[in-house]
């Protein structure tokens, strides 16, 4: 069995230590590191400064934003460059089919990837995307009531 080894800020015996920190003073001590003005997530783009934390990997610090940080943690092992782990954290599922060359057994073979998702706008009750910008509603005279 290994040997513990005494944390440098606080002093608990632990087996690993990181950077002469413990688990608990290591994350303390990488949450509190600030980000430079104008970064983005190294992966997504985010830049939205309350998203942004640095994290350590593989012995560089990147800006990354907690959803891209949480998911890499979970990551095992983490892909040693930048594009594979974008290509492990990719979440478009769109990008191919998935079907894996098998035969579509669905009674209605329908496409349901219709429309984007994210799309600004709405779908008509045809599946037409209508834009917001296009909405038209008018009142008249009669439609307003007096305030009481």
């Amino acid at each position: 069995m290994s040997e513990a080894k005494a944390c440098e800020v606080c002093g608990g015996m632990v087996v690993d230590l990181r950077r002469g920190r413990c688990f608990g003073c290591y994350s303390k001590w990488a949450d509190s590191r600030a980000v430079g003005l104008g970064a983005a997530c190294t992966l997504c783009g985010d830049r939205r400064r309350d998203n942004l934390r640095q994290m350590e990997l593989h012995g560089a610090w990147l800006p990354l934003c907690y959803n891209c940080a949480g998911r890499t943690l979970r990551l095992s092992p983490v892909p040693r460059t930048l594009d594979g782990l974008r290509r492990c954290l990719a979440r478009e599922r769109r990008d191919s089919d998935r079907r894996r060359g098998e035969d579509d057994t669905r009674p209605l073979r329908v496409e349901r990837r219709g429309l984007e998702r994210r799309a600004v706008g709405h779908a008509g009750p045809d599946g037409d995307l209508l834009l917001v910008e296009e909405m038209c509603i008018e009142l008249g005279d009669e439609d307003i009531l007096p305030a009481e």
